[in-house]
């Protein structure tokens, strides 16, 4: 969806800057007259004036950007699964693309172990197995993280 709103986005800069006409079956063009962005200028003071084709251009970079980037979106994707014995499987992944964050996944992969011993009223954890790694493929590589933890209770 976030790809499709891209595309979108750019198709109509193309187009509102005039560099970019779609042909239609009819023979026309669309627009029919001018273009999508019209050739004003956004006057936000007497001495500053900027195109409004040159705001809706890095508007766009910068929506696009953002979309790609998403800079609020977490940076590890955790898969876990209960094995017995009060034993947790974590699988971590990275997103592709990142700003910052390559070097947390023991941190993330303790965090979710200690989220884990206090959701079900555990006392302490045991880390069993702990390996990082890269996944290679052809958008570029992705770290990854996997381990192993082992949930105990107190038995006083």
């Amino acid at each position: 969806m976030k790809r499709l709103l891209a595309l979108l986005v750019v198709a109509t800069t193309l187009a509102g800057c005039g560099a970019w006409k779609m042909p239609t079956r009819l023979g026309g063009e669309i627009p029919a007259k001018g273009t999508v962005v019209p050739e004003t200028n956004l006057h936000l003071t007497p001495s500053i004036t900027y195109p409004l084709e040159k705001l809706v251009f890095w508007g766009t970079y910068i929506g696009v950007a953002y979309l790609i980037l998403d800079p609020l979106a977490p940076n590890w994707e955790i898969e876990e699964a209960k094995f017995p014995e009060d034993r947790y499987h974590m699988s971590l992944h990275m997103k592709r693309l990142y700003a910052g964050g390559a070097g947390e996944a023991r941190v993330v992969f303790h965090n979710r172990a200690k989220a884990l011993m206090e959701a079900g009223g555990y006392s302490s954890y045991e880390v069993l197995e702990y390996s990082e790694g890269m996944e290679s493929s052809v958008l570029g590589s992705k770290r990854t993280a996997a381990g192993v933890v082992r949930l105990s209770r107190n038995l006083d």
